[in-house]
């Protein structure tokens, strides 16, 4: 059953040079209990898109323009600030890929986790407080209750993460949107933060939409993948499909820059050239199309719709048929 199912959002910011769209015409569902992977560059649009379901965009600067965000039938884009406020935190919460800038440095990681409990539940600070030290423990804090009285600074990376997604599973969300959460850690300890969210994710039959760059992140974790690129999905299916036989060249190349283990000695890492455009220069036609060694003249002028086969949809004038590939996934590391 579908649980937050965003249609044709467009979502524009103003820039000295004028109005620049970030999002065009983006659509996508998740269903209840199921991982979503919203994968890309920095640049293609993952995190505007997490922040435009939220209300989060900076008001001066950004407008939706267009499109639904329906959670549960309601239209978030089209509710007021008091009744996004009781959703956000309560039914739908986030963890940042930056701890340190999303926790606030001069409060106790406990009273945080209780401020979160209390904005939407009706408890007495001691129920709070004991909630939150129970929430820590969850999240496999060492010392809960020790942690819980630290701040920010005295955490490690990695504590630090986990705290934030114990603030986050607060108020038991029925969706939870990862944005880069493993970003800043080592390997080890984003292995341990990944097998924690999926641990969560059984237990308490939460969604989750993980936005992340990284293909073996989402070989690891997600259900399906939806691919971005210059604020637009150009791939999108179930995921051992995708990363199998991917049908979009951006996807290939993606997935070509993570098959360390098919490399000859001594031979490069190949790498997708150029960069994602700037919003406020896109090419005309496919915005991949500067990038793309298998770029038709069309390709250059006309913008491709996604189409549909099977499951799988691809924007893109000539889609690719491609061998299997083998790509690196993180060890199994208990949470």
């Amino acid at each position: 059953m579908t649980l937050l199912d965003v249609r044709a959002l467009r979502t524009t910011f103003t820039t000295a040079n004028g109005p620049v769209t970030a999002l065009h015409d983006v659509s996508l569902h998740i269903d209840r209990g199921e991982t979503l992977a919203l994968v890309g560059e920095s640049g293609s649009g993952k995190s505007v898109t997490a922040y435009s379901i939220m209300g989060l965009l900076p008001r001066r600067t950004a407008r939706i323009a267009g499109g639904q965000a329906l959670f549960d039938g309601t239209d978030l884009l089209a509710l007021d600030a008091r009744a996004m406020q009781d959703i956000r935190g309560n039914r739908i919460a986030m963890i940042f890929q930056e701890p340190m800038s999303a926790l606030n440095p001069v409060m106790r990681i406990g009273d945080q986790i209780a401020e979160a409990i209390r904005l939407h539940r009706q408890v007495t600070r001691a129920q709070a407080a004991e909630r939150a030290v129970g929430l820590l423990e969850q999240v496999r804090m060492p010392s809960p209750a020790a942690r819980a009285g630290d701040y920010p600074h005295q955490l490690s990376g990695g504590m630090r993460q986990r705290a934030m997604i114990a603030i986050a599973l607060a108020c038991a969300p029925d969706l939870l949107i990862a944005d880069e959460p493993t970003t800043a850690l080592d390997v080890t300890t984003q292995a341990q933060i990944l097998a924690l969210l999926k641990r969560l994710q059984a237990e308490t039959g939460m969604a989750m939409l993980l936005i992340t760059h990284d293909l073996g992140v989402v070989a690891e974790t997600a259900d399906r993948a939806a691919v971005m690129y210059a604020g637009r999905i150009v791939e999108h299916g179930d995921v051992a499909d995708l990363l199998s036989h991917p049908t979009h060249p951006y996807t290939a190349g993606l997935l070509a820059s993570l098959a360390i283990e098919a490399l000859p000695p001594g031979a490069r890492l190949p790498e997708i050239p150029g960069t994602v455009p700037p919003l406020s220069a896109m090419p005309p036609g496919c915005a991949f199309a500067p990038r793309c060694a298998h770029a038709l003249p069309r390709c250059r002028t006309e913008i491709p719709t996604l189409r549909r086969e099977g499951g799988r949809q691809t924007a893109c004038h000539a889609p690719l048929s491609l061998p299997v590939r083998s790509i690196p996934v993180l060890e199994e590391v208990a949470a």
